[in-house]
């Protein structure tokens, strides 16, 4: 059975306030642990209104002290913005902590938009303009964990705690980039299938052909993250889908709001042109009851060899999005189910 894990960006909705959001992300990962999802990854953004997850490993640790055994990582930590010793030294402490629980996804894209990406990056000298200094970052990442070479001059250098491993990495993109770097330095990879420009197959199998096993995996694990909202019926999964439609719809005009009330999502008048934009992005968000929501998924499986699926859902009454996560590990058989349930 391949398994299920969670993506949570901290949604803002309409009716409530960003602080709530991470209460409320708090409260979500309690509930799937209870339903035997794997992993819960937290995103890192910056200066959007519509979610509230500027520090992933801050929530982490939070999450990991009120679970008892999902596994709780960064999906991701954008490295640009941060110095690689610092990251080191986060999530050393987060593996100290909470041992054999922790994974480290990283990602290269700001999480932001250009102006907070300058504000976030203060180590780029005037007139570089934004160089992509990603591989740099993600080898010097690598040696505070496995060793700097002779001469270098960090070598002296012992990140804190000492004697404690990174957890896991994964290399996270919505592109093919990531793929054949993640396979390359054989470590785990993730692919953003809910906000991709491109068909997840092509990056999901090149990552697994590329793939070589080093210190940092011995075999190739790719998970792939969708987008996916389950309702009782098919009819009522597309009636809570109206609030992550429209937001997409806002948010590919730029505009990046709070997720709609479901009232506010049902009566908004759609014009003919964005009824056709709606319909156009219809393969990133997979919506169905639990049987047509599970063929869906397992064809999806199948067609990307992943071997794990996340799911982000972004509904904004937060008792039917734990139901719509509910159903899916039902439909899907997983071998826990909450009391909640």
């Amino acid at each position: 059975m391949t398994p299920l894990s969670v993506l949570d960006l901290s949604f803002v909705s309409a009716d409530s306030t960003p602080a709530q959001a991470l209460h409320d992300t708090l409260a979500l990962a309690r509930h799937v642990d209870g339903l035997g999802y794997r992993r819960y990854w937290l995103a890192e953004h910056h200066a959007l209104p519509n979610v509230a997850s500027p520090a992933p490993e801050i929530m982490i640790g939070q999450i990991a002290a009120a679970t008892r055994s999902i596994r709780v990582g960064s999906g991701g930590i954008m490295l640009p913005n941060h110095a690689p010793l610092m990251v080191a030294e986060r999530f050393r402490v987060l593996e100290a902590l909470f041992p054999g629980r922790i994974d480290l996804g990283l990602g290269r894209a700001p999480g932001t938009d250009g102006l907070t990406a300058r504000a976030l990056r203060r180590r780029e000298a005037p007139g570089q303009g934004g160089n992509d200094d990603f591989l740099d970052r993600l080898q010097e990442l690598l040696f505070w964990d496995g060793g700097f070479p002779d001469g270098h001059p960090f070598a002296k250098i012992q990140a804190s705690p000492a004697g404690v491993p990174l957890p896991p990495i994964f290399l996270l993109g919505s592109s093919d980039y990531s793929a054949q770097l993640a396979g390359e330095i054989g470590c785990g990879f993730g692919f953003a299938q809910h906000f991709s420009g491109m068909p997840a197959e092509a990056p999901m199998l090149a990552y697994r052909r590329l793939f070589r096993p080093t210190r940092l995996g011995e075999r190739p694990h790719a998970i792939l993250a969708v987008a996916a909202i389950c309702g009782a019926t098919d009819a009522e999964a597309e009636r809570l889908a109206a609030s992550a439609r429209l937001s997409t719809l806002r948010r590919e005009r730029g505009e990046y709001r709070p997720l709609p009330s479901l009232e506010e999502a049902l009566a908004y008048p759609y014009s003919d042109a964005e009824r056709a934009q709606i319909e156009r992005g219809r393969d990133k968000l997979h919506v169905g009851g639990p049987e047509t929501l599970r063929a869906t998924l397992t064809d999806l499986v199948a067609r990307t060899q992943a071997d794990e699926l996340m799911i982000v859902t972004a509904i904004p009454d937060q008792a039917a999005r734990h139901d719509s996560y509910t159903r899916l590990a039902q439909a899907w058989g997983l071998g826990a189910v909450s009391e909640a349930a």
